[in-house]
């Protein structure tokens, strides 16, 4: 095992093995940054990607044989090629057929690159993917069956490149992809694709993080969002931290199998600002919010008329406060809507009704944060309103320095959007 300069590992107290430091990092200074071992482009996202390192530009060269897979140049094509042809001969031969899960494609990218490593490599330099926690046994029955769909899968589309371990070893290596994988994301924090980094997977969590992992192509790079002293353990947050401790740990128990117990959750802090009702209103059962957001949801994953989603906003609202995170929530899907059908000051008037209080709610340097000024700030350009743009843009710039880095794409992009005129 080799470590970074400035890390150690070490067994962190009621959390099992973790990720400390050994000298000073500064807000927004790059801890260290990881290739992945294994990586995959969504699929609806492919012709806007390149398949191999996921610039997004326009006229992407397609694959001759497949017509399916998209890459910047030559260079990308053959570099991609070991793991495309997992795939290529598959979806042409399957059509419309071809539907494995992303999760086995990229197990199968996973079993095909242990088939040709040799040796330990450089996403493995802290912790070996054979060491990622599986939690296999603590699987419920539904995930379990799930697993199984995705073994189906795996055997169906990828039996002609692919030598698989026995049924026990597939569930172990599919729970622990469940457990360890990480969502690449875009600047607005849209789904692009899923990878596999050892190394990062060996931060522990906390609802009150010490960094912050983002990806600059299919890299992940791991940077600090507080000041940093030797000794403090690394820890980022699995999961999203708008909601209460409640819901927090249940999301952490129903994914990850634990509790958090950072100090943010033993003191519930902010849960009184996330839990916000109406002065007025009496007392809710938390089973009445369930079924009030239950159904909210259901309308609008829907895409109902959006005056049955103004009116399921306007019932809770009745009931909660609008920097309440349901009502947040559901503010925030309202928006999507409005941005599926197309009514952009529906969009605009959402999205500047979330902001005041995702600022207040989510921690410092929160991508939440920046995403959504991004949003609003390129929904004012195209409405015209070029001011108001350019100081959205600015406030996501404060944010996506830390997070990102000031020289990375993101940023350089970012610049050329404000200077068009």
């Amino acid at each position: 095992m080799w470590l970074p300069k400035g890390f150690e590992r070490f067994d962190s107290p009621g959390k099992g093995r973790g990720l400390r430091i050994t000298r000073s990092f500064k807000v927004g200074e790059l801890l260290f940054s990881s290739p992945a071992y294994s990586y995959v482009l969504s699929v609806k996202e492919r012709g806007c990607y390149c398949e191999f390192c996921f610039t997004r530009k326009e006229h992407l060269a397609r694959c001759g044989k497949c017509k399916k897979a998209f890459y910047c140049n030559v260079k990308c094509q053959k570099g991609d090629w070991p793991m495309h042809k997992l795939e290529c001969s598959a979806m042409t031969a399957f059509g419309e057929n071809w539907c494995p899960s992303e999760t086995s494609r990229l197990v199968a990218r996973i079993l095909a690159r242990k088939k040709t490593q040799k040796q330990r490599c450089v996403s493995e330099k802290i912790l070996l993917i054979e060491e990622l926690q599986s939690h296999v046994e603590d699987v419920d029955n539904e995930k379990r069956e799930m697993n199984e769909a995705d073994i189906a899968g795996l055997h169906r589309f990828y039996s002609k490149h692919l030598e698989f371990p026995d049924h026990k070893d597939l569930l172990t290596l599919f729970s622990q992809v469940a457990c360890n994988g990480f969502t690449i994301e875009d600047d607005e924090l849209s789904h692009m694709g899923t990878a596999i980094y050892p190394d990062v997977a060996l931060i522990n969590h906390s609802c009150l993080p010490s960094v912050i992992v983002t990806y600059n192509g299919t890299s992940a790079e791991v940077r600090a969002v507080q000041d940093m002293k030797p000794g403090d353990e690394v820890l980022i947050s699995y999961i999203d931290l708008l909601y209460p401790t409640d819901d927090r740990n249940n999301r952490l128990r129903e994914s990850y199998y634990f509790t958090c117990d950072c100090q943010e959750c033993k003191s519930r802090s902010k849960d009184k600002a996330k839990l916000k009702v109406r002065k007025q209103s009496d007392p809710i059962e938390p089973e009445v919010v369930n079924n009030m957001v239950r159904y909210a949801r259901k309308t609008i994953r829907e895409f109902r008329l959006m005056e049955m989603c103004e009116q399921s906003l306007e019932e809770m609202g009745a009931v909660f406060d609008d920097s309440n995170v349901y009502m947040l929530h559901m503010m925030y899907q309202a928006m999507g809507v409005c941005l599926y059908m197309e009514d952009i000051d529906g969009a605009v008037r959402y999205g500047e009704k979330i902001l005041k209080p995702y600022s207040k709610l989510y921690p410092p340097y929160s991508l939440n944060v920046s995403s959504m000024y991004l949003k609003l700030g390129r929904l004012y350009m195209g409405l015209g309103r070029r001011s108001m743009g350019i100081s959205a843009f600015k406030k996501a710039m404060v944010i996506m320095e830390v997070a990102h880095g000031k020289d990375h794409y993101y940023l350089t992009e970012l610049h050329k959007e404000m200077a068009q005129k």
